[in-house]
């Protein structure tokens, strides 16, 4: 049975891993930052000099893409040096890296889906730092997946559908953008994409894309996930970061 080590055991992607992890014959590894802080090299150190691991998924990363023009540094600690700490670890002890990645590595200034091999070119420091980090992986070498994903919602921690969630609870009007377009993703599907490329050892090396398979905005998503409510358009707060507006990822199986 392989063994898989999944660190940010507790962020959204961790969460849904955990959730889908009774679907696999797998021996899943959940570490959040109490027991594995990706940041201290330290502490990746001892992980992998006291276990074994056949496959880790990298699932811890800073992910406000506002906070990040403000936190440049710490956005850099967390999605290109621990990354490239961890991909040196698994080189050594020969464990497959399998890396989250983002869709805002790229501009979006394409009138086509963008594929892997397409040249990034992110307009915020979030998207900056993710780059880095796959850019730390590849100059790392060893064996490593980086799935570059969009728009990620579940039901687990903070993320779109829970915000949304909250305003309903708080009896507020539900106000959403529509000015930027994109393919949300279920957490719930890319973890059974990621856990099922383990199982069956048919994930692509190298870097590939996973996404959901239709283009909307946010407006559109919040009306298809709650049909039953009202939901206004609205111009948004503006951002602290640039965002593309409309970035469409090719999946690798599509």
């Amino acid at each position: 049975m392989k063994r898989v080590l999944i660190t940010g055991a507790n962020g959204q992607l961790g969460l849904a891993l955990q959730g889908a992890a009774k679907n696999f014959t797998l021996d899943l590894i959940f570490m959040d930052k109490s027991v594995l802080d990706i940041t201290n090299a330290e502490d990746i150190k001892e992980v992998f000099a006291t276990q074994s691991f056949d496959v880790c998924i990298n699932a811890a990363a800073y992910t406000d893409v506002d906070g990040a023009e403000s936190n440049k540094a710490l956005a850099f600690v967390i999605n290109k040096t621990a990354v490239e700490t961890l991909a040196k670890a698994c080189k050594e002890h020969r464990c497959w890296l399998m890396h989250i990645s983002t869709d805002y590595v790229f501009d979006g200034t394409l009138d086509r889906p963008y594929v892997p091999a397409d040249t990034p070119n992110p307009l915020n420091v979030y998207g900056a730092s993710k780059l880095a980090g796959e850019q730390a992986i590849e100059s790392v070498g060893g064996t490593y997946s980086i799935v570059r994903t969009s728009w990620l919602y579940s039901q687990y921690g903070n993320n779109f559908y829970t915000k949304i969630q909250a305003q309903l609870d708080a009896g507020k009007t539900l106000r959403v953008a529509a000015d930027q377009k994109g393919c949300p993703t279920r957490a719930e599907d890319l973890s059974a994409h990621l856990l099922t490329g383990i199982a069956e050892a048919k994930l692509e090396k190298g870097i590939s894309h996973y996404c959901g398979s239709e283009v909307m905005t946010w407006l559109d998503l919040a009306r298809r996930l709650f049909p039953k409510e009202e939901v206004l358009e609205c111009g948004g707060a503006r951002p602290l970061a640039v965002r593309p507006n409309r970035v469409v990822l090719k999946n690798n199986n599509s």
